[in-house]
């Protein structure tokens, strides 16, 4: 079952659409979950993917995003609003508000884990994690959300940032961002620090989430 599997930034994504949005999500992902148990292909491609390598590579200086994002729109004009809105919330992010400066930066500890959380039946994903050493030697991890709908709130980041400190634990807690990529905006923990509800508040909205998500799945069965 999907729910029971998956990535961090599309549980969030699941966890806070509302009302017809979250339906038509949630048939979308049922569809292509019977479509992979019958080793059918599945879903349209990844958008996302190929955008965060491009970011990746305009941070350690490897090629330009804007370049990298107008050859793949002429790839691919039907991608040309979403990777726009990608490019334009990430260089905003890393021109005008991103706080560490110091230069050069390189690639520091790539971080990847499967994760469990108390109180749910529920496995994690957490990958593609920006992960940058500067020229202070100091660490910093950019965890991205890059789905256009529904905005991060405040609680979506506290949501976040809680499971990457329970992902993550041998880490400094204080390097980590969650970075809303079309926006353009990062929560951190001293800028949103944890209240201690963030593990009822995520059982509760996983319980709804997921009760939803079967209901509609008998649909198709």
């Amino acid at each position: 079952m999907s729910l029971h599997s998956i990535h961090l930034r599309k549980l969030l994504k699941f966890l806070y659409l509302q009302g017809q949005p979250r339906v038509s999500a949630f048939r979308s992902d049922i569809r292509d979950d019977l479509a992979r148990d019958r080793d059918e292909p599945a879903g349209g491609g990844d958008f996302y993917g190929p955008f965060w390598r491009d970011a990746k590579d305009h941070v350690f200086g490897i090629a330009d995003l804007r370049v990298q994002t107008r050859l793949r729109v002429a790839a691919n004009s039907g991608r040309a609003n979403l990777y726009s809105r990608l490019r334009d919330g990430f260089l905003t992010w890393w021109d005008e508000r991103r706080r560490w400066t110091n230069e050069p930066f390189r690639q520091a500890e790539a971080l990847r884990r499967v994760c469990r959380l108390p109180g749910v039946n529920l496995e994690i994903k957490i990958a593609n994690i920006l992960s940058v050493r500067d020229g202070n030697g100091e660490d910093h991890f950019v965890y991205p959300y890059w789905f256009p709908e529904p905005a991060m709130t405040e609680e979506m980041g506290r949501i976040a940032l809680w499971t990457l400190t329970i992902a993550f634990p041998n880490i400094d807690h204080a390097a980590l961002r969650v970075l809303d990529v079309i926006r353009g905006q990062t929560y951190s923990l001293d800028r949103t620090p944890l209240q201690g509800n963030e593990s009822a508040i995520f059982q509760r909205r996983f319980r709804d989430a997921l009760a939803e998500w079967e209901r509609l799945r008998c649909d198709y069965e």
